[in-house]
């Protein structure tokens, strides 16, 4: 049986409120976060991520107020992410409301507190971010809001990631963030061909087409996307009715 698809709307958030940028600068406020997600649910929406984008960059703590506020009233898994740095920030992310808790730099920098997360959370509740840029003939992962190189290969740090304990793999595509011109579809069929945990494709929505490509031309178990969902110019709902008529299995 044919694994349905996900669509997970993300929201972006830099001092309390829903911002959307592109190429991760230029970033511009456009609404309130739980009324934002409690929307998307509205619509259909699989799960919601909320990803505190300025706090690894300002090295402070997600806001969990606002986390706990936006999953007081969702009913849908919540995924957070944006300045955890270890276990106890995973803890208190999952205590305040959280279902998932996405890591990005704290990852690449202690490798073992996946090994830490998955064991204490269980795996489910562990995505690690994955931010990669196309360097040569790969993709490399950078860090703190796409501006520090690792070093490290995006597709041998997901494996990597993967093996630790990771249960999910959110792969956004920094050269597609923001520009509306379609998902990386070599990067994310690089990395979910080489991984044995869902992938998460990130980065470049501009249509539903792009949707239907990541997902049919790719081995990509969800779609996340912001601009096209906030903007309104088109729905969850309307996502999932044109994937469906494509023969796409969705939720």
């Amino acid at each position: 049986m044919m694994l349905k698809k996900r669509i997970i709307p993300c929201l972006d958030m830099k001092n309390g409120k829903v911002v959307k940028g592109v190429h991760f600068k230029d970033l511009r406020d456009v609404g309130d976060p739980p009324e934002m997600a409690s929307e998307y649910e509205r619509q259909g929406a699989d799960e919601v991520a909320f990803l505190d984008i300025a706090a690894s960059l300002e090295s402070r703590s997600t806001m969990l107020g606002i986390v706990s506020k936006t999953a007081e009233n969702l009913f849908i898994p919540l995924c957070v992410g944006g300045g955890i740095k270890n276990a106890e920030d995973m803890r208190m992310a999952l205590n305040a409301g959280a279902d998932k808790v996405s890591v990005n730099s704290a990852a690449i920098s202690d490798p073992d507190m996946i090994s830490e997360c998955a064991e204490r959370f269980g795996r489910q509740c562990v995505v690690i971010a994955v931010d990669a840029k196309k360097v040569g003939d790969g993709w490399e992962v950078f860090t703190h809001g796409g501006t520090r190189p690792t070093g490290l290969d995006a597709v041998e740090w997901s494996c990597r990631a993967a093996d630790l304990g990771a249960g999910e793999i959110l792969l956004t595509s920094m050269d597609a963030d923001g520009a509306k011109t379609g998902y990386d579809v070599p990067l994310t069929a690089a990395v979910a061909d080489a991984v044995s945990v869902p992938v998460i494709a990130s980065g470049g929505c501009g249509s539903m087409g792009h949707i239907y490509e990541v997902l049919t031309q790719t081995g990509a178990a969800a779609a996340l996307a912001a601009s096209v969902f906030h903007y309104r110019e088109f729905t969850v709902s309307e996502v999932k009715e044109y994937l469906r008529d494509r023969g796409v299995a969705v939720r």
